[in-house]
């Protein structure tokens, strides 16, 4: 009997382009899930090549149900704590080699159409737009989208798709004529 592991998919990440203008994230990233064990190795591993081992993450509790205190990561072991005083929608990152690396989270259930929004918004070289402010101008603009789509499908079932109302004169207008186009 053989058994077989499930192929590890790589971390749904964007990341600022390199760059002076710092900001006040470095990407974003999008977990499939919210369980922090399974989702740290891959991200660890998209992250290596660009900010080296990382060897500490940060989160706030609000967001994830567990809390792993170790994840295990390709050829070490990450540490990983959690303060409250921290912003529910971001990670920190940390490795010997580059120091620190803030990171946008976006939660696993989120659109795919917003998740691009906001990996795009996040990877902004010099933004000044924290985690979230970024989820909340999201959350914003996804209402007035929702709201949008909703009053369309309701111009739609009352019958407002054909054609649009024929243009009523304006009461009270005259014609002022232009220099050069005498009035015939």
């Amino acid at each position: 009997m053989t058994t077989t592991v499930a192929p590890t998919l790589s971390a749904r990440l964007s990341l600022t382009p390199k760059t002076t203008l710092a900001g006040l994230l470095d990407g974003a990233w999008w977990p499939r899930s919210r369980d922090l064990a399974a989702e740290i190795p891959p991200l660890a591993d998209a992250l290596g090549g660009r900010f080296g081992r990382i060897t500490r993450i940060t989160v706030n509790p609000t967001r994830w149900p567990v809390v792993p205190h170790k994840v295990a990561v390709t050829g070490h072991t990450v540490h990983v704590g959690w303060f409250t005083e921290q912003d529910p929608d971001k990670m920190i990152l940390l490795s010997y080699a580059v120091g620190r690396c803030d990171l946008l989270v976006i939660p696993p259930d989120t659109e795919p159409a917003a998740a691009a929004r906001l990996m795009t918004a996040a990877a902004l070289p010099g933004s000044i737009l924290a985690a979230g402010a970024l989820m909340s101008d999201e959350a914003a603009t996804g209402r007035r989208m929702r709201d949008a789509r909703s009053s369309m499908n309701a111009w739609e079932t009352d019958g407002g798709a054909g054609r649009p109302p024929p243009r009523q004169p304006v009461v009270g207008a005259r014609m002022i004529p232009m220099p050069g186009n005498p009035r015939r």
